[in-house]
């Protein structure tokens, strides 16, 4: 038997509904398990994936802050093949409604001007992410595959797993592309 694809995922700034689609492929996970290995995953104990590296590479999520640019350059540097899953992070998706306006203005409200804040302050530790401007990964690194929607499929999630392990690159059209 040929050595299995070794995957890992993270998740950047998103609501983690595309992991959960991923999950919604039920049964066909364990077919997948047969020529693949999941590795580093936010569901597993290992969350980065190893230094000597992983086949694929799976990141949902826009980049909007320090560390999720770290986790985009990481997840690069370690993967053969990346795949930017879902729209926020094919395209910046939902959390690219805050570019509207300066980190200051969103940090002031969400720490200060909140109905709900009492003695509010905006978090200054240096040892905390900085805010940037959303965006999709691709506007980060290299992204070899594309798999939008809102969450994808747990079809289009398993077919471009399924060729990826055989050594082919997905080709997304028609119904994989509907998610309802």
């Amino acid at each position: 038997m040929s050595e299995k694809v070794i995957v890992a995922s993270d998740w950047l700034a998103g609501c983690a509904g595309c992991h959960m689609s991923f999950l919604d492929i039920d049964e066909r996970l364990v077919k997948l398990l047969e020529v693949a290995s999941l590795h580093a995953t936010p569901i597993t104990d290992f969350k980065h994936p190893p230094v000597s590296g992983v086949d694929v590479g799976i990141l949902e999520g826009a980049v909007n802050n320090s560390a999720g640019e770290e986790v985009a350059r990481r997840m690069r540097r370690r993967c053969k093949i990346l795949v930017a899953l879902g729209d926020c992070a094919v395209f910046g998706g939902v959390p690219t409604l805050r570019n509207g306006f300066r980190c200051e203005e969103a940090l002031r409200r969400a720490y200060l001007e909140t109905e709900s804040t009492a003695e509010g302050r905006v978090p200054d530790d240096p040892e905390l992410a900085r805010m940037q401007p959303a965006r999709p990964l691709g506007d980060v690194v290299n992204v070899d595959v594309f798999i939008p929607g809102c969450p994808p499929s747990a079809d289009a999630i398993f077919y471009a797993l399924a060729e990826l392990a055989a050594g082919r690159k997905p080709k997304l059209t028609g119904k994989l592309l509907d998610w309802h």
